[in-house]
């Protein structure tokens, strides 16, 4: 397996080298040059295997040889030994034809561990056998960046910084990123939005010596392996449902669009998959979209769904080298569009081809707090805001009802006790991890939005490149 790069003048490259290097020299997204196949009686196969099983089986041919089956076994296994739930990604009904994929069962309670326990393995393999140091430098809306810091945390070969929008992020994640005491850990709030953080990381990449020098390595969702992870569980909660032989659907709260996109490489796989529903909140860039053809970027607006507070939603580069059929011209054009005008427009026939498969609807901050209030009255269930757009949204997109609505929930609610409290009247229950976080000291550094001094941070304090 082979991946390429959206922009076109980077080298195809093996899996372990796009794991390690994240975003592409052109300052594209890697894919891989094909998307690999399974069968209806292989997907019917994985009914009733354990969640392990099925990782390895959809992770194998994108990893393409590069790690033996045994490896990638025990890589899975410890990962998912993290999470307090023996099905890892358990279903739950809230009505009829409607359930929720739980994703939040992993050490810092986020979707994000899914993907992040295994990433963190597979680069420790793949550096170890180079005998390589690598610096991490990501950027999060609140939940990557807990789950990548709890999962290199402590690793001797990788120094990890993180940067969050300063005052954008709940308590508790930011406490996540900030209480980890290992000396190789290093949380940055930036004086900005998360756009701002995004842009700050990318222009860090695409500063060549200075990316080689200290051997950058991104665990955003721009790195492959992070989406390679998240394609699972669309398999696993469909399987459940009946799939291959029943179609099903998937309603996904959005804001960098990874979790989506990783429903869209299974469908690609063959999942039978009818709909895939985008879910904004206010910054709804996406939604836009979908409904004008037209990406511009606005204002952030900071909201109950902080993690989904996002203009610029990077993952998105990737469906578009798809709608155009793998042009990376065409997306070279779009892109420069984006940066010099603040917005592109899609063709007609790209924007129909985006209609084919997804739908989008927004929630704004009081519909998010009704649907956590309505959804806890009439089924019990506590849903986070990130949660509670999505079920909002997929209530409002036309749907066949024979077909099951997957929402997935993305956090405990116990992340976003503010939330919870105005639309309940009571904080949820508070899990051991996040009573404990609050007794903890805190270690951030705040630095203003600026690439330049993050760059003198970075460089300051990380391990790899020193003389």
């Amino acid at each position: 397996m082979k991946y390429i790069s959206t922009r076109g003048a980077a080298p195809a490259l093996g899996f372990e080298d796009v794991l390690l290097t994240g975003l592409a020299r052109d300052g594209g997204l890697y894919l891989p040059e094909q998307w690999p196949q399974l069968t209806r009686d292989e997907i019917a196969a994985f009914a009733g295997q354990p969640y392990e099983d099925v990782a390895v089986r959809i992770m194998k041919p994108y990893v393409g040889g590069e790690i033996p089956d045994a490896d990638l076994a025990t890589i899975v296994a410890d990962a998912y030994a993290t999470f307090n739930h023996r099905l890892v990604t358990p279903l739950v009904q809230v009505g009829p034809s409607d359930w929720i994929l739980e994703l939040f069962h992993g050490p810092t309670l986020a979707f994000k561990d899914v993907a992040m326990q295994v990433l963190s393995r597979l680069m420790d393999r793949a550096l170890a056998s180079r005998k390589r140091t690598a610096t991490i430098v990501g950027a999060t809306s609140g939940d990557t960046g807990g789950a990548a810091i709890e999962a290199f945390r402590g690793r001797e070969a990788i120094d990890i910084f993180m940067l969050f929008p300063e005052g954008r992020v709940s308590d508790v994640q930011r406490r996540q990123m900030t209480t980890p005491s290992e000396a190789n850990v290093h949380a940055i709030a930036v004086q900005g939005t998360f756009d701002d953080c995004q842009n700050i990381v990318k222009a860090l990449f695409n500063d060549l010596p200075f990316r080689d020098r200290l051997g950058l390595a991104g665990v955003n969702s721009i790195n492959w392996a992070r989406l390679m992870a998240q394609i699972v569980y669309y398999f696993t909660s469909a399987v459940a449902l009946g799939a291959p032989s029943r179609t099903v659907s998937f309603a996904v709260p959005t804001g960098n669009f990874g979790d989506v996109l990783a429903g869209y490489a299974a469908k690609r796989m063959g999942l039978p998959i009818d709909r895939l529903v985008i879910a904004t909140n206010v910054n709804d860039i996406l939604t836009r979209m979908l409904e004008t053809g037209r990406y511009e970027s606005r204002e952030v607006a900071a909201t109950f769904s902080p993690s989904m507070d996002i203009q610029i939603s990077s993952n998105f580069e990737r469906l578009l080298f798809e709608l155009t059929g793998r042009n990376a011209e065409r997306i070279n054009g779009l892109m420069r569009d984006l940066a010099e005008r603040g917005s592109f427009a899609l063709t007609q026939g790209e924007h129909g081809q985006l209609k084919e498969g997804f739908d989008a609807e927004r929630t704004d901050e009081a519909a998010t707090l009704a649907t956590i209030r309505t959804l806890e009255v009439a089924t019990g269930y506590l849903a986070d805001p990130h949660t509670a757009v999505a079920v909002s949204a997929s209530g409002r997109v036309p749907r066949r009802l024979d077909v099951p609505m997957i929402t997935l929930s993305t956090a405990h609610p116990a992340k976003f006790p503010d939330a919870i409290r105005r639309a309940v009247g009571r904080a949820p229950a508070e899990p051991a991890s996040v009573a404990r976080q609050r007794t903890l000291p805190e270690r951030v550094t705040v630095l203003p939005g600026d690439a330049a001094a993050v760059a003198r941070y970075v460089s300051t304090n990380a391990r790899a490149g020193r003389v």
